[in-house]
């Protein structure tokens, strides 16, 4: 299993939270980082520093010169696909052949509104979603491309350079719904990332994609399985408390939970909780129901010494492949 970081940049990330974070997944080891692609906090916590994703993005391929990276996801409600095939690639070329493309949906009501884009409908986003990804992977080959799609029209469209790796960067799509987005997934996705509450749940929904993989005649084992998990970890049961007690004050969704629950109800929730030995359990625990790759939401962007402990616990119990 691989394990990646993901950082929520809506929730306080700035440019110097960024350049340490990113300097210590690379330097620790760790496979990969990952940053979520919001205008403003999600948390309705305004003042709250939020990084441009693809901005950030760009600055990480000419810094950092291991690991993988990607958005955990552009929504294609955000960008025209074209506009974000031209960027993918740019990014790709910058960092010799490093980028994932993640993208999905879209879903936030409330950002959509308050910056004037347009969220349409379910249908129409998975519509649009599965459209805008024939664009991008059509612009990602040698030649013009002209395409006359119900939302997107490309004529004589060329995109130079193309990305360093071919056809293009992995295609991630990011999602849980059974019918038409995990169709959508079997029919395009190099990589799919869940955000499920259980492996009970995760299991389940890869059987459905698995099923929609044999109906549109694609090997299953040609898709890696992600997830994306919060993580609480700590060196000691002392510490552990100490996370507790920031997470109920930093997520806003923890307000009402009685601080002696608060470490529960993060366990509901599918979070990893633990010391290092308890974290790698559990870690193995999805790895068992077919998870290749674990993206950890890491919210406390001062708490480096976490990271180390993540890493620790990558090297030690879970190693990649």
């Amino acid at each position: 299993m691989q394990i990646g970081i993901m950082l929520e940049g809506q929730e306080g990330l700035n440019w110097e939270r960024w350049v340490r974070i990113s300097q210590q997944v690379d330097g620790l080891g760790l496979d990969s980082l990952w940053r979520s692609d919001h205008f403003f906090s999600v948390m309705a916590r305004g003042e709250r520093d939020s990084l441009e994703c693809w901005t950030s993005l760009t600055e990480l391929a000419t810094r950092v010169r291991r690991i993988r990276f990607g958005p955990l996801v552009s929504p294609m409600t955000f960008r025209h696909p074209a506009l974000l095939a031209r960027m993918a690639a740019a990014v790709d070329g910058l960092s010799n052949g490093r980028l994932v493309l993640g993208v999905g949906a879209g879903w936030n009501e409330a950002e959509h509104a308050a910056y004037g884009i347009t969220l349409p409908a379910m249908k129409e986003r998975m519509d649009r979603l599965e459209e805008g990804i024939k664009v991008i992977k059509a612009l990602w080959t040698d030649g013009p491309v002209s395409l006359s799609g119900e939302y997107y029209a490309l004529k004589d469209a060329t995109l130079r350079p193309l990305p360093v790796q071919k056809p293009g960067p992995p295609l991630l799509i990011g999602g849980d719904g059974e019918q038409r987005l995990l169709r959508i997934v079997a029919q395009y996705a190099d990589e799919w990332n869940s955000h499920p509450q259980s492996r009970e749940i995760f299991a389940h929904k890869r059987r459905r994609l698995v099923e929609h993989c044999r109906d549109v005649g694609r090997d299953p084992d040609a898709i890696k399985c992600s997830t994306m998990l919060g993580v609480c970890i700590a060196a000691d049961r002392d510490a552990l408390a100490e996370r507790a007690r920031w997470f109920k004050s930093f997520l806003t969704s923890l307000r009402e939970v009685p601080a002696g629950r608060v470490l529960v109800a993060l366990r509901e929730r599918g979070w990893l909780v633990g010391v290092p030995d308890e974290v790698a359990e559990q870690l193995r625990d999805w790895e068992a129901v077919g998870v290749q790759r674990i993206m950890l939401q890491y919210f406390d962007m001062e708490d480096l010494e976490g990271l180390k402990l993540l890493a620790g616990v990558a090297q030690a119990s879970v190693p990649t492949a």
